[in-house]
């Protein structure tokens, strides 16, 4: 499918984007491959939905959708999937925005089940003006399992630039013969879970180089504040894979490592959190009964107290971090 014949839906999920989802919505629109806008307000208490309306360019191609409740990103973009036809799947962020001419620069060609690009991140407290950015050399490659998760592993002390924050234009066909929708019942890791499940069942992930995603990085953003009940149903989904009948060796290495990632995680968030309600010495005695957690608790608590005495010393400071991209790339 070339980028002339390619027709695009954009599926944005938004609660309370009032103040970010009019660029959001005119940057899907003004894509000529662009067949339709599905916005899901996801129970909104403020003026999602007429914000959202209102930034209609008249071609009929937006429409929005609305839940009583907060149902979670994941329920709003299957229920933006129900409620959509075109071929293709594009995921946009309610306070992010496409750069001018991503889709001709993406569906080039026809050798992908996943398409992704760069992305350039910006800092909420500086110039929110859409940036001028270089122009990188495509350089395509295709992702496997083991890079996808590698790249998904956070690292302490280092600036978040997981693999897993891409965001990919899915062929709906894929996802429709392999029975692939996302996890309704996660709030954290929903695209990792859907892109890994995606992998196992042979998807073809290119990557480009080229920027096209814009996103928006603020210090009180949602994924950046997550219940340890998040991080539980995380690596129970890395283990409902792991249970898949004739589940690849190297596929089942990869996964058992995120799994341990992310049950280490929380671990020590469930250790912190029990001892903030029956204080150290009960949560102590809790972790005693589950020795394998202990390396993980001791070892975070450590590195948290190493990190907030490093913290001190940091000099704080209110200037606007310059744009920073997702992607090594060649400026040509």
């Amino acid at each position: 499918m070339t980028s002339s014949e390619a027709s695009v839906c954009v599926i944005i999920a938004a609660k309370n984007a009032a103040d970010t989802i009019s660029r959001a919505i005119s940057s899907a629109l003004r894509e000529r491959q662009t067949a339709e806008v599905i916005v899901v307000d996801d129970g909104s208490s403020d003026r999602t939905a007429e914000t959202s309306i209102a930034a209609d360019d008249g071609t009929g191609r937006l429409k929005v959708l609305r839940l009583d409740t907060n149902k979670g990103p994941a329920f709003a973009r299957n229920h933006a999937i129900a409620n959509s036809t075109a071929p293709l799947i594009a995921i946009l962020d309610a306070d992010d925005f496409f750069l001018k001419g991503r889709f001709d620069r993406l569906l080039d060609n026809d050798d992908w089940d996943f398409v992704a690009d760069n992305i350039v991140f910006i800092d909420a407290r500086g110039d929110m003006s859409e940036p001028e950015v270089p122009y990188f050399a495509a350089e395509p490659r295709f992702l496997d399992i083991g890079g996808f998760i590698e790249g998904n592993i956070s690292k302490r002390g280092k600036a978040r630039g997981e693999i897993g924050f891409l965001k990919p234009v899915m062929r709906r066909a894929f996802l429709d013969a392999h029975g692939i929708r996302y996890k309704e019942e996660l709030r954290l890791g929903e695209d990792y879970d859907l892109y890994a499940r995606a992998l196992v069942k042979g998807a073809r992930y290119k990557i480009i180089h080229g920027c096209g995603y814009g996103a928006v990085v603020r210090p009180d953003s949602l994924s950046g504040r997550h219940r340890t009940l998040d991080l539980k149903r995380l690596y129970e989904a890395d283990r409902a894979i792991l249970a898949s009948p004739d589940l690849p060796r190297e596929a089942k290495g990869w996964l058992r490592l995120h799994e341990r990632h992310i049950r280490g995680r929380y671990e020590l968030r469930n250790f912190l959190d029990m001892k903030a309600k029956a204080g150290l010495a009960r949560a102590g005695l809790i972790a005693l009964t589950n020795p394998a957690s202990l390396p993980s608790i001791v070892g975070g608590v450590a590195a948290d107290k190493i990190e907030a005495r490093k913290s001190r010393y940091r000099p704080v400071s209110d200037t606007p971090m310059p744009p920073r991209y997702l992607l090594p790339a060649r400026v040509i």
